[in-house]
């Protein structure tokens, strides 16, 4: 797939985008939810070498493919990785149709104002021509809003949009991710004060770019079909944000036109003991189950 293949894929296939980029603070989390525990790796590199043989197993299973998945976002060092055969993982992904993004946040500051922006990102240049080198379509960049606090949310979708400039003219298309989270107190009035600020930033994209958000399921359903109608959006994606599964896919069946991004919804049944056949068939029934409420809407 080149450029062009993968723009028409995100902006219209059916399906949803994987998220396989746990990166180093939430990765033993992640890990001892696949069933491998601490003891079982000694520092930093063991660590990520489990977690790379978790997505390899996971982009490597037969189920894990280009007929309901339309993209997957990766961690850095999964992007710089290979599977078994010595493939690179975005390759990997675009030999099974499958678009591949890359996280590029490096976490985010304490709260302030009801939100937690982003942290400075100086090697995003950098980070944005070795993705587009590997075939990288895309990135992925994640703040949270806790509360609906004018300010915090005003400067929370601004960075987004700042850094999402930044990435548009390094060839790549940015997803924005200004999470709002499931335990905030005033999270209808943060959904939409998001809402206002998303459509206000999206004036500074220059005209024939897109940009995709990703973003909590709202409260109110459809509270974002006017950006997921907007010429300046190329796809509307929502996070799981903590529901299960079963939860994360009844609450995006509501939103029409909203497509999944899951990470803990696509994993968490995932066990690493299980046989190859457990494995795909637990796999497959995720997959099943977000794709299916993907296209619901």
């Amino acid at each position: 797939m080149n450029f062009d293949d993968m723009t028409a894929k995100i902006a219209s296939a059916d399906g949803f985008i994987a998220a396989l980029d746990q990166s180093g603070g939430s990765t033993p989390k992640a890990l001892r939810g696949y069933g491998v525990e601490d003891s079982e790796w000694d520092g930093d590199e063991q660590m990520f070498d489990k977690i790379h043989e978790m997505r390899c197993r996971i982009v490597e299973s037969p189920v894990f493919n280009g007929e309901k998945i339309v993209g997957a976002i990766l961690f850095e060092r999964t992007m710089e990785g290979c599977n078994p055969e010595g493939m690179p993982i975005p390759e990997r992904l675009r030999s099974k149709g499958i678009v591949p993004f890359l996280k590029v946040d490096k976490g985010m500051h304490d709260e302030a104002n009801g939100a937690q922006l982003m942290k400075d990102m100086p090697e995003l240049d950098a980070n944005c021509a070795r993705a587009k080198e590997l075939g990288v379509f895309g990135t992925k960049m994640r703040s949270v809003i806790h509360e609906a606090d004018e300010t915090g949310v005003a400067d929370i979708v601004r960075q987004q949009m700042d850094f999402g400039l930044q990435i548009l003219d390094n060839g790549l298309v940015p997803i924005l991710e200004p999470e709002v989270s499931l335990k905030s107190n005033s999270r209808a009035q943060a959904e939409a004060l998001l809402l206002a600020n998303a459509l206000e930033q999206l004036e500074r994209v220059p005209e024939g770019k897109q940009v995709m958000w990703k973003l909590t399921i709202p409260i109110e359903p459809n509270t974002y079909a006017p950006l997921i109608d907007h010429p300046k959006v190329l796809r509307v994606v929502a996070l799981s944000g903590g529901y299960s599964t079963e939860d994360a896919c009844s609450e995006l069946a509501k939103n029409k036109g909203m497509i999944a991004s899951f990470s803990r919804g696509l994993l968490q049944d995932l066990r690493a003991m299980q046989s190859d056949a457990e494995f795909d068939a637990t796999l497959g029934d995720a997959i099943d189950r977000i794709y299916d409420a993907s296209v619901a809407g």
